[in-house]
């Protein structure tokens, strides 16, 4: 058995078109942009990034995925992923918090009934809400209980995405009593619930990560979004595709750090500014070695890019069928975003290391924030490590296994 090419199947459109992808990518290009011009210093006072959310907000990019008719941009996840690229490349921190917000923010269209979906989106856009949270699977799991109000949570969410900032959290807790795995829509605002940024990483610290405190915090029925139960008998193959499409943010984010870290190398080798060699001609753009790295990390995220975009296109074929989508079409677009996964995490290490190696000693200079590209891509890929997608790939290969139902951090 091999491993089947990208799925072919009709582009998703929103219920309602926005203004289309050229509109988007200028945004996203606009607001890369803006974020460029600071990106060092902020990464360096590392502050909770409430200016960068507001201008996330500006931009109009924090309601893309929300349909047009519900008050948001009408874009779809193909927009979606190509403006978290735009905006890694210039901030990878920024690109995070940013797929974790349209990853969250769509949760509820995975999880919910429609009607209950649509209500939280057209909210969501009327206030212009930042989501945060995060659904994989942690031990101790967070506890949901059904007391004579309702439900109330309790635990601790260790590290997730975006909560020092958010408006609304998603994360997932066991229903006591059964242990089914549910997806919850929390306000951080009210009583019981205590956010802090203890995680203290050494990159992606604009991403506002932290962990989230919840002491008999009440839950009203419409904030239960619903299942995260990875039995066929719950799961269908169009909700388990959260997964690949959670991933696949990961993918660009990845991606977008390896095209940013080569774009601010190569203007920077252009100004004849390189490392130091006794031959004059070494580390200039003359020089072969230099010519040689860049070529072989261009051909190494190029080929990434190429892999992605196969996934993309799965992906959107795979929203197209909806219901009609088959748990083995589910296994294959799955598999695919794997690779993909594999790919961009090669690019993105290779690419912030060996940047730093092209650039030569100059790029330890904390002034230029060389270093920041790799200590975002690490912290990235530490967290989101790709040694179980590759078994996935292989066992999917030899065994024709569909991979786990596995939510991303």
């Amino acid at each position: 058995m091999g491993v089947a090419p990208a799925p072919s199947g009709p582009a998703v459109e929103s219920d309602e078109r926005g203004p289309g992808r050229a509109h988007w990518l200028r945004v996203a290009r606009e607001t890369a942009d803006d974020l460029a011009t600071d990106a060092v210093a902020r990464e360096q006072a590392g502050k909770p990034p409430f200016d960068e959310v507001s201008r996330l907000r500006e931009s109009g990019l924090l309601t893309l995925l929300v349909p047009a008719q519900l008050g948001g941009g009408g874009g779809d996840w193909a927009e979606a992923y190509a403006v978290v690229r735009e905006i890694a490349a210039a901030d990878g921190a920024i690109g995070q918090l940013l797929g974790c917000h349209y990853f969250m923010s769509w949760s509820a269209r995975f999880f919910a009934d429609p009607a209950l979906a649509a209500r939280l989106q057209r909210r969501s856009a009327a206030e212009q809400w930042c989501w945060g949270g995060g659904l994989a699977r942690q031990e101790p799991a967070l506890m949901l209980t059904e007391d004579t109000r309702g439900y109330v949570l309790n635990g601790r969410q260790s590290y997730a995405a975006g909560v020092l900032v958010a408006d609304r959290l998603a994360v997932r807790a066991v229903r006591a009593g059964t242990g089914e795995p549910l997806v919850l829509m929390v306000d951080p605002a009210v009583a019981g619930v205590v956010v802090d940024g203890d995680t203290d990483p050494f990159g992606q610290r604009l991403a506002a990560g932290g962990s989230a405190e919840f002491d008999a915090v009440p839950i009203a029925a419409d904030d239960v979004l619903g299942s995260l139960s990875a039995d066929e008998e719950v799961l269908s193959p169009l909700t388990a595709l959260a997964s690949p499409v959670g991933r696949l943010l990961s993918v660009q984010l990845r991606l977008g750090m390896a095209e940013g870290v080569l774009a601010e190398a190569r203007e920077y080798s252009r100004t004849g500014h390189s490392h130091w060699h006794p031959d004059r001609s070494a580390g200039t753009p003359q020089d072969p070695q230099v010519l040689t790295a860049y070529g072989e990390l261009t051909v190494l995220t190029r080929s990434a890019s190429a892999l992605a975009d196969q996934a993309c296109q799965a992906v959107r074929g795979g929203l197209a069928d909806g219901e009609d989508l088959t748990y083995e079409e589910y296994a294959e677009i799955s598999v695919l975003v794997a690779m993909a996964e594999a790919a961009a995490s090669r690019a993105v290490q290779e690419s912030t290391a060996r940047a730093l190696d092209i650039i030569g000693a100059r790029s330890a200079s904390a002034r230029l924030g060389f270093d920041r590209f790799w200590r975002n891509a690490r912290t990235h890929t530490l967290y989101e490590p790709v040694g179980q997608r590759l078994r996935d790939v292989g066992d999917y290969f030899l065994n024709g296994a569909h991979p786990p139902f596995v939510l991303p951090v």
